[in-house]
């Protein structure tokens, strides 16, 4: 039987990749892929504890952090595509050091 600890557990070690992920920060998709993993993990713990709890609460917030994702991912993308344009490159030490 999978239990409520079960759910909290993937979700812990999946915001742990994320952040992993975050900190090391070498290319901007890799950032991009952290920050969704991040996101993801919050879902599972919201939906998993809104089920356990009986009430759709978390289920309503997850799915609003699900719009606020998709719409990040549709400017984040056009972003990531643009700056690899004009680039050539998404490391992280090469934009930061852009001007003008």
């Amino acid at each position: 039987m999978i239990t409520l600890t079960h759910y909290i557990v993937l979700s812990a070690l999946l915001f742990a990749i994320g952040l992993i992920g975050v900190m090391r920060r070498q290319n901007l998709l890799t950032l991009f892929f952290a920050t969704e993993i991040l996101l993801n993990s919050v879902n599972i713990g919201l939906v998993a504890a809104s089920k356990y709890l009986g009430n759709i609460d978390g289920q309503i917030f997850a799915f609003f952090i699900i719009a606020i994702a998709a719409a990040e991912v549709a400017v984040g993308l056009g972003l990531l595509i643009l700056l690899y344009k004009r680039k050539g490159s998404l490391d992280l030490n090469v934009i930061k050091n852009m001007n003008g």
